[in-house]
């Protein structure tokens, strides 16, 4: 789930194989426009290797969109995963 507080974006519940494209989805919208958007993913509290594509995703769209993203709070567990694929970089740098 997905709650907007001005520029901030919360994300909360699992980010999971099941629940990404949704949640993908809904991010999409609210990346379109412009400016900076900070993803708070501290109530993020299941993680698979699936919420990195989405990070991904979101990464791209925002681009497209010319806004500037960025994440904050990133769980550990998503931390270690991105640290296994060697993308660590890419999650701390925002777009």
């Amino acid at each position: 789930m997905i709650q907007r507080d001005g520029r901030d974006l919360r994300v909360s519940g699992p980010l999971t194989f099941a629940t990404v494209a949704a949640t993908c989805e809904a991010g999409r919208v609210e990346l379109r426009g412009g400016g900076e958007i900070a993803v708070d993913l501290a109530g993020a509290n299941e993680i698979d290797s699936a919420a990195l594509s989405l990070i991904f995703e979101w990464q791209r769209e925002a681009r497209r969109h010319d806004t500037r993203v960025s994440f904050r709070n990133i769980p550990d567990s998503l931390q270690s995963l991105a640290a296994l694929y060697g993308v660590s970089e890419l999650i701390a740098a925002g777009a």
